[in-house]
């Protein structure tokens, strides 16, 4: 790898156009929410919050005079009822806002919400940001190409997202990876695989360990491991190739070794056409409405023309398919991309089949032949 930094400098928000605005309405993200964001940024003041070992975990616990405390409160219990229920009220009794973190680093300077049921202590998160069309079509593609699905609201110039839970992954690396048995160390370096080449396909950049969850699953008497991103912002914006590659981030080396010390490069090869395949499955079964969300994005501004121009040339010398060469749009690149994959599916899939095809023929004739 080059000495050149994969990311530079750090990624503008870009506005929600109408287009992309008309196409949430129609499926259902957008709904009126009695808070904004900047309504979070009247805070009086802040401490830092630790982790567990006393590391500085860059987030910092807000508060509010006691009269505005009162009306937050009561907004984002209506908020967490609109994006996780019906958006009833009858259940507010029973709902506390146990905290309003704020973070500073990153792009998308978040509020981190705990909300917490007071029958039962159970509690959960959810986040309130300022809305980013690069983001949102992450969220999107995330929600479409991935196997999870994702739940978020767009009202104006805020975005509420839900919590996804899992250990982040520069902290399970550190404190977690060692202690897996080597069973688990090779089913994480199969997930690995499978997530680099998803990140790569949808082009979302910037997955460091920080920016992913690694989710263990209990499965019978064994845990498995899944990985999926928590950081949206990078969608299509980057210039540099590698940089949809999580395995050129130097925060994953432990995780790049570990598949070159558990996975032969067979293996790899077939983790990586079993997620082309998959996606491709997905690009078919969501096929109208990804349409329509390539179409917003063919239209939208999310890059620069320089990054455009480098992305588009060097897909092309990866590809070698032509119609790289003339996209003058992230999302004409992503489209390329998307139907690059799908093609090559379908392509294997009908060799596939016309090779079942003539070896049913041929056995029918033989079976005919010895009657």
């Amino acid at each position: 790898m080059s000495k050149e930094k994969l990311i530079s400098k750090k990624k503008p928000a870009f506005p929600v156009n109408q287009v992309l605005y008309r196409y949430l309405k129609k499926h259902g993200r957008t709904i009126q929410i009695p808070i904004f964001y900047d309504d979070l940024l009247r805070f009086q003041g802040a401490i830092s919050v630790y982790d567990k070992n006393d590391n500085d975990t860059l987030w910092i616990r807000v508060f509010y005079s006691e009269f505005e405390r009162e009306e937050i409160d009561t907004s984002l219990k209506k908020v967490y009822n609109i994006l996780l229920s019906n958006g009833q009220e009858d259940n507010l009794k029973y709902l506390n806002i146990d905290a309003i973190d704020f973070c500073t680093f990153g792009n998308s300077k978040p509020f981190r919400i705990k909300v917490r049921n007071i029958l039962n202590d159970n509690y959960t998160y959810f986040y309130v940001k300022k809305t980013d069309a690069s983001r949102i079509y992450g969220l999107e593609l995330e929600d479409m190409l991935s196997p999870y699905n994702l739940n978020y609201l767009v009202y104006e110039d805020t975005l509420i997202e839900e919590h996804i839970a899992g250990v982040p992954g520069d902290v399970f690396i550190k404190e977690r990876l060692e202690k897996c048995t080597k069973s688990e160390k090779s089913q994480i370096a199969k997930e690995f695989v499978k997530f680099n080449e998803r990140c790569l396909i949808r082009l979302l950049g910037d997955m460091r360990s920080y920016n992913y969850v690694i989710v263990p699953v209990h499965d019978f008497e064994n845990v498995i491991y899944r990985i999926r991103p928590i950081d949206f912002d990078q969608q299509c914006y980057e210039g540099r190739f590698k940089v949809y590659y999580p395995q050129f981030f130097k925060e994953n080396f432990p995780m790049v070794k570990l598949v070159g010390e558990r996975l032969n490069d067979s293996s790899i090869e077939q983790y990586k056409v079993e997620e082309r395949s998959i996606i491709a499955k997905r690009i078919l079964s969501s096929r109208k409405r990804l349409v329509h969300l390539l179409k917003c994005m063919k239209h939208d501004h999310i890059s620069t023309p320089e990054k455009i121009d480098r992305l588009q040339k060097e897909i092309f010398d990866f590809t070698k398919d032509i119609n790289f060469k003339d996209c003058k749009t992230m999302g004409e690149i992503l489209d390329y991309t998307l139907t690059f994959v799908r093609r090559n599916y379908e392509d294997v899939s009908t060799k596939r089949i016309i090779n079942l095809q003539q070896r049913s023929e041929k056995d029918l004739k033989s079976i005919n032949n010895s009657v």
